[in-house]
């Protein structure tokens, strides 16, 4: 056990330097997180070896998958019914142009400008059309326009995205069978269900020293993530959707919610960015820098192409339509993933995987520096409403305070 102590508390130490530099730079702790990742897996493999960081341990895989979970769950959470009903026409065109076109386009890219396979092209595809829920949802809670129409709008979108990302990989390469059958099933269900127990079993056994409410949602979380991952399918993908059918119980329960942010922001994520920093290989990409480049660019334009006008049409103002067109730029879980099931299952290189696995990452810092510098809608910042009991976002930064409750 001395072994894991010390390197929970190296990790930890590199989350709080992380928090540091996010402070001092005025950029969201995610993307610190996920550079100090990647330049602690090259100065710590460089100076103690490969193997300190640990980050293929399976206790670290855990801590990292589970903040993953619970961090979708909690942008789940935000979707405001009311908001999505109001704006459902534009989520999900938003949502889908920014699935099909980058989908598509680095598809072609990977074919005929890397020389890729059609199955591997394909999957570059699929990697390079994803929207991260986790990295969009921390950067807009630090800023607080999770609470704004406009950043519900924008989860929901990148929840159509990934959905439709999930199925395209399902309809290519997964086999659909009886256990595909049995999730579907058991999803259904569970999304009928959850509704109306949740708030009764709140009602009946919650608000009390023990956190009943916490260990109930890590159990469907946890549970509909094993079931998920046994059919093929992806843990986040039910978290998601149980965060979206609670957001009018859970959501609205401003102190839960808070506490949930704090094991999540505090323990789990800081596992989740850095140890998708450290996946990247410098020297890998310093020896064969052209298919992160082609790829990095390809999806990019890809997006602005294909979101940034869907944005004007439905008259967003034109920077809160650039900003969400970087936003939509972004990538990490579900790319990792399409990335993680193709080299798996025979369908990409080692060296196409560590392209891919690469881009993903920087398309998760890129876009959402330049949204951040150059295209940061601050007149929406500040305007949500007040939240009760200490439920106030964590972290202000970029020069904006954390809002705190009166």
């Amino acid at each position: 056990m001395t072994g894991i102590w010390a390197q929970a508390a190296l990790w930890l130490a590199l989350a709080l330097i992380a928090t540091l530099l996010s402070i001092w730079l005025k950029v969201a702790t995610a993307l610190s997180e996920i550079v100090v990742g990647t330049i602690a897996q090259l100065v710590i493999g460089a100076l103690l070896g490969s193997t300190v960081l640990a980050g293929d341990a399976s206790w670290l895989q855990f801590l990292a998958g589970a903040g993953a979970i619970v961090l979708t769950f909690l942008a789940g959470a935000e979707l405001d019914p009311v908001v999505f009903k109001r704006q459902w026409k534009e989520a999900c065109a938003v949502g889908f142009i920014s699935f099909l076109v980058p989908f598509l386009g680095c598809a072609a890219v990977a074919r005929f400008a890397l020389g890729w396979s059609v199955p591997a092209s394909w999957l570059a595809g699929i990697a390079m059309s994803t929207t991260s829920v986790a990295v969009v949802y921390a950067v807009m809670l630090e800023f607080g326009l999770n609470q704004t129409d406009y950043g519900k709008t924008v989860l929901a979108a990148c929840f159509v995205t990934d959905l439709a990302t999930v199925v395209a990989l399902g309809l290519l390469f997964a086999p659909f069978s009886v256990r595909t059958l049995v999730f579907l099933g058991a999803g259904v269900a569970v999304f009928v269900v959850l509704p109306v127990v949740t708030p009764w079993f709140f009602r009946r056994f919650g608000g009390r020293p023990s956190e009943l409410e916490a260990k109930f949602l890590m159990l469907c979380l946890f549970g509909m993530g094993a079931l998920a991952t046994w059919a093929d399918s992806e843990a986040v993908l039910p978290a998601y959707l149980i965060g979206m059918v609670l957001a009018g119980t859970v959501g609205k329960d401003h102190v839960l919610v808070r506490r949930l942010r704090t094991l999540t922001f505090g323990l789990l994520t800081p596992f989740y960015f850095i140890r998708a920093g450290s996946l990247v290989s410098i020297p890998a990409l310093v020896a064969a820098p052209a298919a992160m480049l082609v790829l990095l660019v390809a999806k990019m334009a890809a997006k602005i192409v294909g979101v940034y006008p869907v944005t004007r049409a439905h008259r967003a103002p034109r920077g809160e339509a650039a900003y969400t067109t970087m936003l939509m730029s972004t990538g990490l879980t579900f790319g990792t993933i399409a990335a993680l099931f193709g080299l798996s299952h025979g369908v990409i290189t080692q060296a196409q995987y560590s392209a891919l696995v690469a881009t993903v990452i920087l398309s998760a810092v890129v876009p959402t520096l330049v949204a951040n510098a150059f295209f940061l809608p601050r007149h929406l910042i500040g305007t949500a409403p007040a939240q009760p009991d200490g439920a106030a976002a964590i972290g202000g930064e970029g020069g904006v305070p954390a809002r705190r409750a009166s």
